[in-house]
């Protein structure tokens, strides 16, 4: 049989791994931003508020990392 075609085994095991690291830094990135907030006494808003900012900074961060390596 041909494989022709077919990705290898392993190369989705690779992208999966990949798309879960990428979720994990964004993810850290929005985290530590509430921790900062949570740290420094906020409401619950502020807070909420700072994870969210720090998601949205976390994902222009991954996105112009990825575009000056492939670039």
């Amino acid at each position: 049989m041909s494989r022709r075609g077919r990705e290898p085994s392993g190369s989705r095991d690779v992208t999966d791994a990949s798309t879960q690291l990428k979720a994990a830094f964004v993810l850290l990135v929005g985290l530590s931003g509430g921790l900062v907030a949570f740290q420094g006494e906020a409401s619950p808003v502020v807070i909420g508020a700072a994870v969210l900012g720090g998601i949205v900074a976390g994902s222009a961060l991954l996105w112009y990392l990825l575009w000056i390596t492939t670039g």
